[in-house]
């Protein structure tokens, strides 16, 4: 049995490393766990975009050095036994040193190793998935896990015992009026917002300008495009071949900074269907057109597409079946009364107290919590 911290001063461990969609949805947990008076240490990767987040955000890291094995050469699969038993004395030291009341697990390479390690020194471990359905390192660690929550349901096999709780989004966007207030009113143009992720995406940012060239001057919709840091200067490039000036009716920006924002312009979105921003169309309440990454492991951005895409909120189109024909096509027929009604469809399907039922179903392994105070209260106090 390890032997915890005091219980006022034993930290909660937080595993989220390598992209937006594990690290974001852990922050706002983290926060919450704050607000609470429950101390938060995090555990990522040396070299993940979490070491620039996380301490931002005003909470201790440590790292261990572990990495991805799926589709590697033949010497990371010989080297990979040695590689995980490395990370997994690395992770049990950790524990050992800091002796969490809860360990929780979001994804990312981290979250294996430390995961069992939990199991063996007998640490309550919760794990979250939040995509539609489950990676491997979390359907390995569902069999031990003391509670596996997911962002949807059937994200795991029948067999295992889950709470559905959503995905936590950021609060601008989760705050943004119904869609039946926000739209009210619309006619002319529709505004389409194209997002390709932080990066951008070459697909998307290649099929766009084609598709509005097909369209007539009043059958174009006013567009808002992220066609990601690296990719703009191309992106930029492909409107002026297709004979379309940059101007209000079309922006192509590398980075859009307030994404509550530009959803709140939005009549539908052009974008991937990663777990975060599948979580944010219905937050937001706004139809979409899903393009699934389709190298996603286990491609399992089509599955998040589906969840939006079932019940009406989404247009789901392969990549391999996206071309400017097809996209002019459809945003030719869209009316305002259609995009209003995907986005009512959408709204509905939205978690707006995700965190917050996370932290409930961390309650038996929590022991007593301050009551909630503002964030903003932390970040004067740290300062």
């Amino acid at each position: 049995m390890n032997s915890p911290n005091p219980a006022s001063q034993a930290p909660v461990l937080i595993m989220a490393a390598g992209t937006g969609g594990h690290i974001l949805p852990a922050l706002a947990v983290a926060r919450l766990l704050r607000e609470r008076g429950i101390p938060v240490l995090w555990l990522g990767t040396p070299q993940g975009m979490e070491n620039r987040m996380v301490p931002a955000a005003g909470f201790e890291m440590r790292t261990i050095d572990v990495g991805g094995l799926r589709g590697k050469g033949w010497l990371t699969r010989l080297q990979a036994p040695f590689r995980i038993l490395f990370a997994l004395g690395q992770s049990l030291e950790l524990l050992r040193k800091v002796k969490p009341r809860l360990v929780m697990g979001f994804g990312g390479y981290v979250a294996g190793p430390c995961g069992v390690a939990a199991r063996l020194r007998d640490i309550p471990l919760v794990i979250h998935e939040q995509n539609a359905l489950s990676g491997m390192t979390n359907r390995w660690l569902a069999k031990v896990a003391n509670k596996v929550l997911a962002g949807y349901a059937g994200a795991f096999p029948a067999s295992t015992v889950v709470e559905v709780v959503g995905n936590p989004v950021r609060a601008d966007i989760a705050a943004l009026p119904a869609p039946e207030l926000r739209m009210a009113g619309r006619s002319g143009r529709l505004r389409v917002l194209v997002v390709g992720g932080s990066l951008g995406a070459q697909a998307l940012n290649n099929v766009m300008p084609q598709a509005l060239a097909l369209l007539t001057s009043e059958e174009r919709p006013e567009v808002w495009h992220q066609a990601g840091g690296k990719l703009i200067d191309a992106a930029r490039a492909a409107y002026a071949a297709a004979g379309l000036a940059l101007g209000d009716d079309l922006r192509v920006e590398p980075f859009i900074e307030d994404m509550a924002a530009a959803y709140a312009w939005a009549d539908v979105v052009l974008c991937r269907a990663g777990a975060l921003t599948v979580a944010e169309l219905a937050a937001a309440g706004i139809g979409s057109v899903l393009v699934p990454f389709p190298h996603a492991v286990d491609d399992h951005q089509t599955h998040n597409a589906a969840v939006l895409a079932q019940v009406g909120a989404a247009h789901l189109i392969q990549q391999r079946d996206l071309s400017a024909e097809r996209l002019a096509t459809l945003l030719r027929g869209m009316t305002h009364a259609q995009t209003l009604h995907m986005a009512q469809l959408a709204r509905a399907q939205a978690r707006p107290e995700s965190a917050q039922q996370m932290l409930a179903a961390c309650a038996p392994w929590l022991g007593e919590m301050d009551a909630p105070q503002d964030e903003n209260d932390h970040k004067e106090i740290q300062s």
